[in-house]
């Protein structure tokens, strides 16, 4: 009887253990489930931009097609003002960005850093609030003041912007052949897109950094913790002479530009012979996040290392044909980069973006 009653009191015990346990297992998954939630629901969308909190107060900033950006952008929001990183491709496009602001804070903004000095992230510059300060590379002030000549004549600009009342022919051809209605509305709209961007490109001032910095700058701005450092890195010339990484090193966040990017990142511009150190400063930085100036927020480190690889072979294989007297026109033909083809989907045969391989010729030509 004893031995029963006891048994029993065992089994009651174990009853109440498990339900217990199953309480906790319960609660755990039910917190981790907000948590997750949470995450998940850090996505604002406004009628032009999304924006996602990668870290708290640490927006990175895409536009969703209903206008055309052509770039990223971070956005700081403090306790008193906001930090934004790059201005898109015009001044109408900033003004988009400025409006749609209002869905993640009311502070006011207070600075405006450039990446560096693109037009895809710099041309909306004069559209930020008069008193701001916009701060940059030296070598973009220089770029965005006229010293080294005018932005707007330069080859780079022209060699996307020239080719858009084009690309609005061609579409307005191809609506008017277009029988199914679904695929004739969305020609429209691209169409749409495509003219007001081309209506927006003579409205460019190219307007310049105020503040500048060589190698290093440091800001602290204040949040509910206390500050936020935000440090400001240049780690040597790569996709521009002036490119600028926008490191939190509490967040563990990078702000990338055109530095480095999830696929291969035009070199029309580039250093291609000094960019692989710099990305090496790069990946001495603690981050767990790094958003580039074009496409989805990364995690992984390990695209930085494959893009070294593909610029030294790049570099490599550009001088070898410069060495034999190849024009750069053939050898951007010639060029064979698909041992690279599966880090980027853009390889999908011999051939290289020819402006690349002009960028190289006219860099091996100065040595």
């Amino acid at each position: 009887m004893q031995f029963r009653y006891a048994q029993f009191f065992e089994n009651v015990k174990a009853e109440i253990k498990m339900r217990l346990l199953r309480s906790v297992i319960l609660l755990t998954l039910t917190c981790c489930a907000q948590i997750t939630a949470w995450a998940q629901d850090r996505v604002v969308e406004s009628e032009t931009h999304r924006f996602v909190e990668v870290a708290k107060g640490v927006w990175h900033v895409s536009g969703n097609g209903k206008i055309h950006t052509m770039s990223n952008a971070m956005v700081l929001v403090g306790e008193f003002d906001t930090l934004i990183v790059d201005s898109h491709v015009t001044p109408s496009a900033a003004r988009t960005l400025l409006d749609s602001i209002s869905a993640i804070t009311d502070k006011p903004v207070r600075y405006l850093v450039n990446s560096h000095y693109h037009f895809d992230h710099a041309h909306g510059n004069q559209s930020f609030p008069p008193g701001i300060e916009i701060i940059g590379h030296e070598f973009t002030r220089a770029k965005l003041n006229g010293d080294q000549g005018n932005v707007l004549e330069e080859r780079t600009f022209r060699s996307f912007s020239d080719s858009v009342p084009t690309l609005v022919s061609t579409l307005s051809k191809e609506i008017a052949e277009e029988p199914d209605l679904v695929k004739k509305a969305e020609l429209e709209e691209r169409l749409r897109v495509q003219t007001d961007y081309m209506n927006a490109i003579p409205e460019v001032v190219p307007t310049p950094p105020n503040i500048t910095l060589a190698d290093k700058m440091t800001l602290f701005q204040v949040v509910s913790e206390g500050s936020r450092e935000i440090q400001l890195l240049h780690f040597g010339r790569a996709h521009t002479g002036g490119d600028v990484v926008i490191y939190l090193p509490k967040e563990k966040v990078a702000f990338t530009g055109d530095m480095m990017l999830p696929g291969l990142a035009y070199m029309g511009d580039g250093h291609v012979d000094e960019w692989p150190a710099a990305l090496e400063g790069l990946k001495g930085l603690d981050f767990d996040a790094w958003l580039p100036g074009h496409g989805p927020v990364m995690r992984s480190k390990q695209p930085i290392s494959n893009f070294q690889e593909y610029l030294r072979d790049l570099w490599d294989k550009s001088n070898d044909m410069h060495r034999s007297g190849i024009d750069w026109q053939e050898a951007a033909k010639q060029i064979d980069m698909t041992n690279h083809a599966r880090n980027y989907f853009q390889i999908r045969g011999p051939g290289v973006d020819p402006r690349a391989i002009r960028r190289i010729f006219e860099l091996l030509d100065n040595r």
